[in-house]
Order: C-alpha cells, then structure tokens, then sequence
C-alpha cells in the first residue's frame, strides 16, 4: 500500500498547500499493457465503495484479460494516479454520443482522499474531452456527497435526470453536465 499523506506529512515530505496536491503523486494515462493495474485498482475502487458505482465487484471479476484491455482502448481517456509506484486513483470517460463523453471510474483510495488527487485526475479526464472537443457529462451515485461536490467545483451542473444506481438497486444517481463556458 502506498504511503498516505498524512504519513508523508508526518515525515516531513512538502505538500503543496495552495493547489491541495500531495508532492510525489503523478497522473498519467494508461493503455491496455497497463491493464493489470487498471484491474488491480477497479476491483479495489469496487470493494471499498460498492455504493458508488453501477458495477459491481462480482461483474468486474469475470472479466477477461480482453475485456480490461478493450477498456484502456485509446478510444477516451483512462488515467491512474501514483504514488511511489503504487495506485493511488483513477478515472476514465468513452464516447456514449457525437460530441459526448460520459466520465466514469472516477476513485481515490481513502488515504489520498481531501488531497487534490480526484481533482488532478479529473481534470486529466475533461482535459482529454476538451482536446477531443467533446462535451463530457456523467452520472453520480447520490449517495456519495464528496464526489458530487468534486464535480461541482469543476463546473458539473445537475441536469434533474435521475434512476436507480444499477437495475434492481433501491439506490439512485443523478446525471451531471460540464456546464458551458467552463
């Protein structure tokens, strides 16, 4: 497991205080060799927050080394977070309609969280959309007021949309747009 912030705090490691960014955590893009990672974090993401995401730990587990690598594609972004050679977040989008591009995978592991690390990845994702000229939007679990609060510091606005969380799920999400100008 990585070294956490606070303990890099304690030992004396610098940290960025005006940007909220731990020094020593690099985001970078993947591709479908780094599929093993990408998994890696996906099945961690999963167990740590099963009520955050439409898919589930049992799902992801059936997939096949053909599947992860389908997913780090090229065909939108998928971009990890790391710290001393460890994981630390992650995010991705794909195209779901002309011009659009839906972020997904959005995940910061609990140590890391309150230090610029889903902010970082998030902007790499939207960077990517804007670069691409697409308009990115995406679907938040509205039970999980952190993350909601992430995309809107970035400039998601709710659409009013909502529906269950995954079929057969009590739990709901609300869908969000980068909103213009931003």
């Amino acid at each position: 497991m990585p070294e956490s912030p606070r303990s890099r705090a304690a030992s004396g490691m610098r940290t960025d205080v005006d940007a909220g960014v731990e020094v020593g955590v690099e985001v970078r893009p993947v591709v479908a060799d780094d599929w093993e990672a990408w998994r890696d974090i996906r099945l961690r993401s999963l167990r740590d927050s099963p009520d955050a995401f439409g898919s589930t730990v049992e799902h992801e587990l059936a997939c096949t080394e053909q599947d992860w690598r389908r997913r780090l594609d090229g065909s939108g972004p998928a971009v990890l977070a790391w710290s001393g050679g460890a994981t630390v977040g992650m995010g991705a989008g794909f195209l779901h309609a002309p011009g659009r591009m839906m972020v997904v995978a959005m995940w910061t592991d609990p140590a890391w969280r309150g230090h610029g690390v889903g902010s970082r990845v998030l902007d790499a994702v939207v960077g990517w959309a804007e670069r691409h000229d697409v308009r990115p939007d995406l679907w938040v679990a509205d039970a999980n007021p952190a993350a909601r609060a992430l995309y809107e510091r970035h400039g998601f606005v709710a659409t009013g949309e909502t529906e269950p969380l995954r079929d057969g799920s009590p739990l709901t999400k609300s869908r969000l747009v980068l909103s213009p100008g931003r």
